[in-house]
C-alpha cells in the first residue's frame, strides 16, 4: 500500500473565526485523540493564525503535509504521527 501525502483526511475542523493561541490548543486536542497516522484538515484564518498554528504544530511534533489556500481561508493537513508522542 502507497501512502500519498494528499490523501483524503480522516477528520475535518473548522477553526475560522477562533483567535491565536485557542486554535492552536483545539488543534492539538483533536489530533491527540486521533489514531496514531491519522490525518486532520483544519481550516484556519489567514494572518495571525495561518503564520502561528503551523509552526506551532510543528514544534509539537505534528507534521504539517499541506497548506492550501482557499481564498478567504487556509486549509491545513497535518499528519498524527505513528509514534507516541
Amino acid at each position: 500500500m502507497i501512502l500519498s501525502s494528499l490523501s483524503s483526511p480522516d477528520a475535518q475542523l473548522d477553526l475560522r473565526g477562533t483567535p491565536c493561541p485557542i486554535n492552536f490548543v483545539r488543534t492539538k486536542l483533536y489530533l491527540e485523540k486521533m489514531s496514531p497516522g491519522g490525518l486532520l484538515e483544519v481550516w484556519l484564518d489567514s494572518g495571525e493564525p495561518i503564520e502561528q498554528v503551523p509552526d506551532s504544530l510543528t514544534m509539537a511534533g505534528y507534521h504539517v503535509e499541506q497548506i492550501t489556500d482557499c481564498m478567504g481561508y487556509f486549509a491545513l493537513l497535518v499528519r498524527r504521527p505513528v509514534t507516541a508522542q
